[in-house]
């Protein structure tokens, strides 16, 4: 029997350079950003107009990638700047080249 091999996503959106910060987690990185470019769940990411994304890392585990999440979400903010600046230092929007 063939085991699946899954994918869990930690990610950082905003709304612009400097701008307002979301961390979440899923199991489908490009369906998450479609809802969020599209506003179809409403929340704090709908509220504040976060469809950029910015950073985000991949895990084989679900709890690893819960376990990030939510260290991350208690990071300071500027903790989570130098993440972003590191990986990707212009805030490209790294979800662009997708077909949305």
């Amino acid at each position: 029997m063939l085991k699946t091999i899954h994918q869990y996503y930690v990610y950082v959106i905003t709304n612009k350079k400097d701008g307002v910060l979301y961390v979440g987690m899923t199991n489908d990185l490009e369906r998450r950003m479609f809802e969020h470019k599209n506003k179809l769940v409403n929340g704090f990411s709908k509220k504040y107009n976060l469809t950029k994304l910015v950073y985000f890392e991949i895990y084989p585990q679900v709890k690893d990638a819960i376990l990030r999440e939510k260290r991350l979400k208690k990071w300071k903010r500027y903790w989570k700047i130098n993440l972003i600046l590191k990986e990707n230092p212009n805030w490209n929007d790294l979800s662009l080249n997708w077909d949305n």
